[in-house]
């Protein structure tokens, strides 16, 4: 029993991480490089998510009665713990694309705003872009039509089409009274008939 109270500061600063978590991410980071863990830490740290190792057990008396809770079957060997409070994607994206350049660092499972997803689950998670990124598509979806605009106008009046446009319009005012004038023609011929009677 002494030894849990000892270690309960360490499961309180794992509480105290994973609360309002949007996601919990668990790591087998074994087999990277001290280069290769200082850069997936740094990467993770600018990303705004925590990154630490802790024994297992800790983490299991962390999670019970949580909705993490379901991660203590994969706690088997060490783990690393990654922990996202802002953007529930970060973790796994970060990892699996950084997995790429360290294949031994792997995912064993994680829980995504409440959800339970196992290995492949969260391979499947890394590959939903962030919310910049679908901001920024979505900004440039809207602004491609504009664009498109703009560019159309731009090369109409670069090739006179607005030259074009103004000499049109006095064409189109000659035209009108050209109309006009077979009606005074008319109303002349009238008259002289009258006047003939």
């Amino acid at each position: 029993m002494a030894k849990i109270e000892l270690k309960q500061p360490i499961i309180q600063e794992i509480s105290d991480s994973i609360k309002d978590a949007q996601s919990v991410v668990l790591v087998d980071y074994r087999g990277l490089t001290v280069t290769e863990d200082t850069q997936l830490r740094k990467e993770l740290r600018e990303a705004g998510v925590i990154y630490k190792v802790y024994k297992n057990t800790m983490m299991n008396f962390a999670f019970k009665d949580t909705e993490f809770e379901s991660l203590k079957d994969a706690l088997e060997g060490p783990s690393a713990i990654a922990i996202s409070k802002d953007d529930a994607t970060a973790p796994a994206r970060i990892i699996d694309k950084f997995s790429k350049k360290a294949p031994k660092l792997e995912i064993k499972a994680g829980v995504v705003e409440g959800t339970f997803y196992d290995a492949a689950g969260m391979k499947a998670i890394a590959a939903v872009p962030s919310r910049e990124e679908l901001l920024s598509k979505l900004l440039g979806s809207l602004q491609s039509p504009i664009t498109n605009l703009a560019r159309v106008l731009n090369q109409i009046a670069e090739q006179g089409g607005g030259e074009a446009a103004a000499e049109a319009a006095p064409k189109a005012e000659e035209a009108a009274p050209a109309e006009e004038a077979p009606a005074e023609a008319e109303s002349n011929e009238e008259k002289s008939s009258e006047s003939e009677d």
